[in-house]
């Protein structure tokens, strides 16, 4: 291994820094694959304006941020979504259902979490991390009982299948309430 002195190379790089101009650490290069004309040499950085004028954003940078703030909607309603779940997934596959729903909510979160970094929404990319967080959060709720390491109760107990008499196999009570009629008829005969 060589030994070098690092500080030595350190201020020969800052040499060579102070020297260039920031308009020419700007410039942009010349594609590899672009072919130039014959007899005409790339345009030098001496050549480049003094002074950069400021662009219109392109329509790639707008479409971008609404495409992240759609991400992020649909990120939300499935994250609403689970509140409004139809099925009890005490067990069986409406359970599995329910755990999957929140994977995918999850998977949602991160993917429009992606598309707000890149487009540096800061509200809507702390939007998609809480969506992350609710995913994870309810199917860790649902799992980790199941698993052993949280304490099963009623509602989340310790075993995947469906029991017989458990809540999720039992039917609604539909048989009609039969109330004693407003004035009893008494069944002896008076005297």
């Amino acid at each position: 291994m060589t030994d070098r002195n690092w500080e030595a190379e350190l201020a020969k790089i800052d040499k060579q820094l102070a020297s260039v101009s920031d308009d020419q650490l700007l410039a942009k290069p010349v594609p590899a694959g672009k072919a130039l004309p014959p007899g005409k040499s790339p345009p030098s950085v001496a050549s480049a304006p003094s002074v950069r004028t400021a662009t219109a954003p392109t329509t790639s940078a707008t479409t971008g941020t609404w495409r992240g703030w759609v991400k992020v909607v649909i990120a939300v309603a499935g994250a609403a979504g689970l509140m409004f779940w139809p099925f009890a997934g005490h067990c069986g596959w409406p359970l599995v259902g329910f755990t999957a729903a929140t994977g995918a909510v999850a998977l949602l979160g991160v993917w429009s979490a992606v598309g707000t970094w890149r487009h540096r929404l800061g509200v809507a990319h702390f939007a998609s991390l809480l969506v992350i967080v609710w995913g994870v959060l309810l199917g860790a709720r649902e799992v980790l009982p199941r698993i052993g390491y949280a304490i099963p109760t009623e509602l989340r107990g310790a075993h995947w299948q469906c029991e017989m008499g458990s809540p999720s196999l039992s039917a609604p009570n539909t048989a009609p309430t039969v109330l004693p009629p407003a004035n009893p008829v008494p069944s002896t005969p008076r005297a």
